[in-house]
């Protein structure tokens, strides 16, 4: 997915300076991705370390999570069940094509109509097999991950779903192909959590801890609210030109909020190693970052900055937005924290540095 934020060309880059920081070998650490979006980090980390744990408010993340880092495990017939959802009849009063599809009459443009249709025949389908317990958890976190991907790849919009095009673009005249979303196999077993991460923090404690927050004034429930209505696909009245449902208005999204949420997470953090991604254009500045941290910091040399320019994210060729510029700065502060507690079965540590 083209995705706002997505770490995929620097996710290399994150895992080297982890690396440097924590050790070449990583088989016995506990890493978590509190903010995960797409999973691309933990998908990095997930065959090196002992376990991985994810966590999204929003919906479809969950959805991808569950597939990409909680599925590690062999899916009998995994393929069989695609074949046969790119071949079934299509439905023609699903919720997707009523809604946000032109020929319905709904004045919304997201899906060609015959596309809006296969999503809500494919999406129909995979429910019925669930409930009727003919699937499992695993498939159908892998069907529901490939039908999300396979959707987005003919969408009408600039990549975000704050909007649709006026005329269906090349991509979007393509005919859905549900094409499956493989997950890396191995041995460990790992978590993935749709929770406010303000509270999860509370709950969870491990090694390494990558925070992702987002760092303006976007909402991804409102940018990607459509890839929610997929998964849930649930019944509601679709708000305005843009059909959207209720969502989730981030705290680290508001200027007179996000200091005051940051620091409760790093204040309630259980884990020794802490690495913020983050943004030169952010609503926090580099300095208060590096104000907020170093409370928490183990002495004078257990915070650092380092940083890495690239390519400023653009939709895709629809997107006519002008920036003054084409590059952005990627800051990932470090912090090694003075204390954390180790949580284990029956046992509560408080670990002093």
């Amino acid at each position: 997915m083209n995705y706002i934020g997505s770490k995929l060309k620097l996710s290399s880059w994150i895992q080297d300076e982890v690396r440097k920081v924590v050790g070449s070998d990583l088989s016995d650490k506990i890493f978590c991705d509190i903010f995960a979006g797409t999973g691309i980090v933990g998908r990095t980390f997930k065959k090196d370390v002992k376990q991985v744990i994810a966590n999204d408010l929003e919906h479809y993340s969950y959805v991808l999570n569950k597939n990409y880092i909680e599925n590690h495990e062999e899916i009998e017939d995994k393929e069989k069940y695609i074949e046969e959802l790119n071949n079934l009849p299509l439905i023609n009063n699903g919720f997707i094509y009523q809604n946000y599809c032109m020929g319905s009459g709904s004045g919304r443009q997201y899906f060609s109509d015959e596309n809006g249709k296969k999503i809500d025949t494919m999406r129909t389908k995979i429910k019925e097999w669930y409930e009727s317990q003919e699937i499992g958890n695993s498939l159908y976190y892998f069907l529901l991950a490939s039908l999300v991907e396979s959707a987005d790849k003919v969408a009408n919009t600039a990549s975000v779903y704050g909007a649709f095009l006026k005329h269906l673009k090349k991509s979007a005249l393509k005919e859905l192909v549900l094409e499956p979303a493989y997950f890396i196999e191995n041995d460990n077993s790992h978590q993935v959590f749709n929770k406010d991460s303000n509270e999860l923090i509370k709950e969870i404690s491990g090694d390494i801890l990558y925070l992702d927050p987002p760092y303006n004034q976007r909402q991804y429930s409102a940018n990607y609210h459509l890839l929610n209505t997929i998964t849930q696909y649930d019944n509601f009245v679709p708000k305005g030109k843009t059909g959207l449902r209720e969502y989730n208005r981030s705290d680290y999204c508001k200027k007179n909020e996000v200091h005051k949420s940051f620091e409760e997470l790093i204040k309630n953090a259980n884990f020794k190693y802490i690495f913020l991604s983050y943004n030169n254009e952010g609503l926090m500045s580099e300095n208060d970052v590096e104000n907020i941290m170093k409370k928490y910091a183990k002495d004078d040399k257990s915070y650092k900055l380092v940083k890495k320019e690239y390519q400023r994210f653009k939709a895709d060729k629809t997107d006519n937005r002008n920036h003054k510029a084409n590059s952005t700065f990627e800051y990932l502060h470090i912090l090694e924290k003075k204390w954390f507690c180790w949580v284990q079965p029956d046992l509560l540590v408080l670990m002093h540095f």
